[in-house]
């Protein structure tokens, strides 16, 4: 099999892909190996592939390649998420574009349209994670819909309805008026928003002087929601409102000053407006002080029949009329510009409206309990660490979980009403009926009598139970495969889903499993663009990844993505990184070419052969022991950079150039044999990062078997090594960068054969070997002083010289060295000036004027060497 001249990734990455899914080899079956499991953040069913998508998987695969190369059995379970919000968003747009609306529709029949858009367009961003290399085992691919997740859902369901954690009941919650449902309060974003604040005046009730108190508001839209005015009792300005009545503005309804301490003195006026049904600490005055509740707005954001004006109006446009009623009414005080918070839908970017609304909720507070301690005490490690910050704080405040949902796609809520009134939860219809005729013991009702919720649950409540759903864990608890992949491994995920995800897992983790999901959480950070901002269609900065694979290749984009990617960082994503990827490959390529163009003879190694591999055995050994510390740390780009620097600097531009023949001449069979086993090992160090190039380069080392893979090798690497010639080599480095500086400094060919003499004792004779023939040496002489006129230099405390002879332009020379000499005289003096300058001295800091007097010294120093060498070139 002819390697190509030039790599081109198109040609490997398909390949290689179809053979790995060919021999099963991302299969995983319960065995006696040690487990590493992970499962994938599962993406919504309908999306493709983006930027995050790209960070996350990548680095998801290198964690998998990587364990299974330890010889771990790696389990990579993929699959989607059924995404209530957005994919019956994009359901009723479909629909709408062909004239037919949700509400036109039965549920099964909306369903069905839901269910063909899934199959249409669900799974393509599975298939688009194989041209990244995914090692995913596609063949239990799940959906958080499918038979066994949704099963699996609807259990836990009643059985924690039946422990009394769930509950039913009329409660705040966050209305999305456009996805028509309740929001938990963790998919509501809070953003800055540029308001005004409106300062309305309530008339008191029967005052003969006419007076009013005035009231501040963002949202004058819901005073004819108002059913009370409430002041601090500990507020002097407004002791004359006490035991009063006021009127609301333009509503004319009377209504009652309350007292209570949460009113703040300080804002506004300090008399509050009163709107239980729209407001959640109204709603707790409400309930303290029995209040009536006006519910005034509709479920899409309109104003409702209560309201008794402006009905039907969108509730932002009623803001802008009642501005102008209230001001012609002259019931308006002032308008001021205000800055204040304002709660969006995550899913839909529309302002979020507090409402009352009757919803089926989860206790949160017994598994806050379990979920938060494992965490603070480092059992379930997060990395970075300083996330674990942020989980305390939401598990120590946390609140009651909103899980039901106004919506048809998803797993319907398993409650039954009865004819009578009441409801019973059940699996199925069937077990609701047994349920329902025991409660109310009329043994003629039918199925037909049950009235099901309609409502559905979040789609959080069925990706909370992922890692033990995936294995079946909740319909067969202690089957095989649950007791030998679970707990997982590692969960690569972002940190905007800490809460919707992480802690949830945790918590069904302990409820269900009496173990954690996953032993470690490797939080990624947001991919920007690279002068900082977050990538969005809208600024139209996120590139399509799929383009970047077919320009740069997986490998190049992959190792683009990891240079710029430490954990919990932000990634400044940049394309010139991928090019960086992409020259890499090509490096590497180019590489094993030149290795495999060589011709092999005889099998005696030459001594400079001989000791540049002993040093690049040593900086393997010393390579892997630093990339599994850093694996074990999850400091994965820096892991990359250590093996591509072991590549490019130490083996590229050194060792090849070490071992290299002379052109045309042969190589000996221990070094050519040995060279291949560094391009193995090196090749397993970077499988991890790179998989398609190193399997097609692997490949090409020896003759494989059909079936064989990198991917199955082992990494069990000898991480003890001898530091020693290590460090002489960096010396040896040094020396040879001299003598090269001294070659193109004097203008001396490479060809031209130099001497090297050594003043005293080479600490570095060892190599001299390796100097002779990387520097085209003839010799080199130990001597007590150097030859007149020999160029030299220092490497530590060892003088090394090379005599210039004949070498060199005595005339061309002297002319330089004169320029330079005029030029450190000049600086000389100009440094001397400032020291004898008595201002500067008695002024300037003491670290400044040692930096003038060190220049001083070195140019001095500098000074000397140029006379010496101009009087021995003039000789």
């Amino acid at each position: 099999m002819e390697l190509a001249s030039k790599y081109n990734p198109a040609d490997v990455e398909g390949k290689w892909y179809q053979y790995w899914l060919d021999n099963k080899l991302f299969s995983s079956k319960p065995d006696g190996r040690e487990p590493y499991t992970v499962v994938i953040p599962p993406p919504n069913v309908t999306g493709v592939l983006h930027m995050g998508h790209m960070l996350n998987n990548t680095i998801q695969d290198i964690l998998v390649r990587r364990a299974r190369m330890m010889g771990k059995n790696a389990c990579w379970v993929p699959g989607t998420d059924h995404a209530s919000i957005a994919t019956e968003a994009k359901v009723v747009n479909k629909l709408a574009q062909q004239g037919i609306k949700k509400t036109d529709l039965t549920r099964e029949e909306f369903l069905k349209h839901a269910w063909e858009w899934t199959d249409e367009h669900g799974g393509i961003i599975l298939k688009q994670l194989r041209k990244l290399g995914a090692s995913c085992d596609w063949d239990r691919t799940a959906f958080t819909m499918d038979e066994a997740r949704s099963k699996s859902v609807i259990k836990v369901f009643v059985d924690l309805y039946n422990k009394g954690l769930i509950y039913r009941g009329v409660r705040m919650v966050n209305w999305d008026p456009k996805a028509l449902t309740a929001l938990s309060d963790e998919e509501v974003i809070y953003k800055e928003e540029h308001s005004k604040l409106f300062y309305l005046r309530y008339k008191v009730e029967g005052d003969a002087e006419g007076r009013y108190a005035v009231v501040a508001t963002t949202r004058p839209e819901t005073i004819m929601g108002d059913t009370a005015m409430c002041i601090n009792p500990n507020d002097p300005k407004n002791e004359w409102l006490k035991g009063k009545k006021v009127i609301v503005p333009l509503v004319n309804r009377v209504i009652p000053v309350i007292e209570d301490d949460y009113v703040d003195i300080e804002f506004g006026t300090g008399c509050l407006k009163v709107t239980p049904a729209h407001d959640v600490n109204d709603y707790m005055l409400g309930e303290k002080y029995n209040l009536q509740s006006i519910d005034i707005f509709n479920d899409n954001g309109t104003i409702s029949e209560a309201a008794g004006m402006y009905v039907g109006m969108d509730r932002f446009d009623v803001r802008e009329q009642i501005e102008k009623d209230l001001a012609a009414a002259g019931l308006l005080e002032k308008v001021e510009a205000y800055n204040n918070k304002v709660g969006f839908s995550e899913r839909t970017n529309v302002a979020i409206e507090p409402k009352l609304s009757m919803q089926w909720f989860l206790k949160m507070k017994h598994f806050a309990d379990m979920a938060l301690p494992p965490v603070m005490n480092d059992e379930l490690k997060f990395y970075p660490a300083k996330y674990k910050n942020t989980y305390k704080y939401w598990m120590e405040n946390i609140k009651d979980w909103c899980i039901s949902r106004q919506l048809w796609w998803g797993h319907r809520i398993p409650a039954y009403f009865l004819p009578q009134g009441g409801f019973v939860v059940a699996e199925t219809a069937e077990e609701a009926l047994k349920l329902a005729i025991e409660k109310t013991g009329n043994k003629d009702m039918k199925i037909e009598d049950l009235r099901q919720d309609e409502d559905c649950l979040d789609t959080w409540f069925s990706s909370w139970l992922w890692p033990i759903s995936l294995f079946d864990g909740i319909n067969n608890p202690g089957n095989e495969e649950i007791k030998y992949y679970y707990p997982t491994a590692d969960l690569v995920t972002g940190p905007d889903i800490i809460f919707f995800w992480v802690a949830r897992m945790i918590m069904a983790g302990y409820e269900y499993m009496g173990d954690m999901p996953f032993k470690n959480v490797y939080f990624t950070g947001i991919v920007r663009d690279k002068i900082g901002r977050k990538m969005s269609k809208s600024l139209g900065n996120s590139p399509d990844p799929l383009e970047l694979i077919d320009k740069y290749g997986a490998d190049g984009v992959r190792m683009g993505m990891m240079l710029a990617a430490p954990a919990g960082n932000d990634i400044l994503f940049d394309d010139a990184l991928c090019e960086q990827g992409r020259n890499f490959n090509n490096k590497i390529w180019n590489a094993f070419r030149l290795v495999k163009g060589w011709n092999v003879e005889g099998n005696e190694q030459p001594e400079y052969a001989r000791l540049a591999t002993e040093w690049f055995e040593a900086m393997l050994a010393k390579t892997t022991a630093e990339v599994n510390d850093l694996f074990g740390k999850y400091r994965l780009s820096e892991a990359l950079m250590v093996v591509y620097k072991l590549f490019w600097d130490e083996f590229s531009s050194w060792y090849l150039e070490m071992v290299k023949p002379a052109y045309g001449q042969p190589i000996d069979s221990v070094t050519y044999e040995k060279t291949l086993s560094f391009f193995d090992t090196l090749l397993k160090l970077l499988h991890p990062f790179m998989p398609f190039i190193t399997e097609e380069l692997w490949q090409h080392i020896y003759d494989r078997k059909d079936g064989e893979s990198i991917m199955t090798q082992t990494l069990n690497m000898t991480e003890t090594y001898d530091e020693t010639i290590i460090n002489k080599f960096e010396a040896v480095k040094e020396v040879i960068g001299g003598i090269r500086t001294i070659r193109l400094q004097k203008n001396i060919a490479q060809k031209e054969a130099l001497n090297l003499e050594v003043v005293g004792e080479s600490p570095v004779a060892d190599f001299n070997a390796v100097i002779e023939k990387l520097c085209n040496l003839s010799e080199i002489a130990q001597v007590d002083a150097k030859a007149e006129g020999a160029a030299s230099f220092m490497v530590g405390t060892t003088e090394y010289a090379v005599p210039l002879g004949n070498l060199i332009n005595v005339e061309e020379e002297l002319k330089k060295l004169e320029a330079d000499l005029k030029y450190q005289e000049g600086f000389l003096m100009s440094v001397m000036k400032k020291l004898s300058n008595e201002k500067f001295v008695s002024k300037a800091p003491a670290n400044v004027i040692e930096m003038e007097r060190k220049k001083q010294a070195d140019a001095e120093t500098k000074i000397a060497a140029l006379k010496e060498s101009i009087a021995a070139l003039k000789k």
